[in-house]
């Protein structure tokens, strides 16, 4: 289990941009407080957790589509 601090310090970014990704649910922690109502979270982030974040915030190849044409059947094609 990570803290915010140590998440902040992995990517070279301040803790609250670390909240803020918890407040929107983009980032998966557990408030281990003592109370479910204390003004102070202290929220920890599973390992697990880090790697669903990660994949998810990997930029992805994309894929391009082939733009195809239709032929006619009654032209006859010499040079491709």
């Amino acid at each position: 289990m990570l803290t915010v601090s140590e998440v902040a310090r992995r990517f070279g970014v301040s803790q609250a941009t670390v909240l803020a990704w918890i407040a929107i649910a983009e980032l998966k922690a557990v408030n281990v407080s003592r109370g479910a109502r204390s003004k102070r979270p202290r929220w920890r982030i599973s390992t697990a957790a880090l790697e669903v974040f990660e994949l998810a915030r990997t930029p992805q190849p994309e894929i391009k589509a082939v733009k195809r044409t239709k032929r006619q059947n009654d032209v006859i094609e010499f040079y491709k």
